[in-house]
């Protein structure tokens, strides 16, 4: 049975009630979470969890991130810790199985990065993330295409011509979706610059990502302070009114995952816990 490493979730300022905070909450394979702080007296602090090492070793982590099941449960698992902290102190969520051998490489961590840390949770006081997802909606179907051919037989039209008619009319929609989705990003961009800290793009969802109805063409995040984020909420999804086969979402609050470097340039698991 191998020693277990330790899984950081996030590294933050030390601020009463985060102990209780953490009390109920379970990190990845259900492991109990703790704080460690760096040793010569610095305010910051990281929340950590003891996981089996054989599991965020590099060949097992390769095998394990693509288990979708594995994958979810971790996720969720860290994003739980990171959001029961985020009630009550700024948070530099860590990626994804972010591992170290010990407690005690954490605590150098943050001694040997503590004023880019420091830096970091300064810019990110009193703000939080919100997402913004822009789709194109399902234009009509080849059953309504057939149905509109019908219309146009019906009218003197051949069953072609009608049919191709049809198609045309059903191209120029889909055009008109994407002009005006397009017409829409420009929009919310431009709120984003007067109103948000910061702004972040991410691939558009696909696959099994991508479960709403409608195609994302837009899958962004913006870094807003406490008191802006409602005006933003409401201005961005106002942009929607009026375009035609366009839909928004706007998701939050989050911790600010889009806005954090990691700490050092290694990466996760691989090369902090061999």
């Amino acid at each position: 049975m191998t020693e277990p490493v330790t899984y950081a979730y996030a590294v933050l300022r030390t601020a009463d009630g985060l102990a209780e905070a953490l009390g109920d909450v379970k990190g990845v394979a259900g492991a109990s979470v703790r704080l460690v702080r760096e040793e010569f007296g610095s305010e910051l602090t990281a929340a950590v969890s003891s996981v089996p090492a054989q599991d965020f070793q590099e060949v097992a982590l390769r095998r394990h991130l693509e288990d979708l099941d594995w994958l979810e449960a971790v996720a969720r698992a860290h994003h739980a810790v990171i959001e029961a902290l985020a009630a009550h102190t700024t948070v530099l969520p860590l990626r994804l199985a972010t591992v170290y051998l010990d407690d005690k490489r954490v605590g150098t961590m943050l001694r040997e990065e503590a004023d880019g840390l420091s830096r970091a949770l300064r810019r990110l006081a009193g703000h939080l993330e919100w997402g913004v997802k822009i789709y194109v909606e399902p234009q009509p179907d080849a059953q309504a295409t057939g149905e509109a051919g019908a219309v146009g037989t019906a009218g003197g039209l051949s069953p072609g011509r009608a049919y191709l008619r049809a198609r045309r009319s059903q191209r120029h929609s889909r055009d008109e979706a994407y002009r005006a989705a397009r017409q829409a990003a420009e929009r919310v961009e431009a709120i984003g610059h007067t109103m948000a800290a910061g702004h972040a793009r991410h691939r558009v969802q696909q696959g099994e990502l991508a479960a709403d109805a409608g195609e994302n063409v837009v899958n962004d995040a913006y870094l807003l302070s406490r008191e802006a984020a409602a005006g933003f909420r409401t201005r961005v999804l106002e942009v929607a009114q009026g375009l035609s086969g366009v839909r928004i979402d706007v998701t939050g609050p989050w911790a600010p995952y889009s806005f954090v470097a990691p700490p050092g340039t290694q990466s996760p698991a691989t090369d902090r816990a061999p």
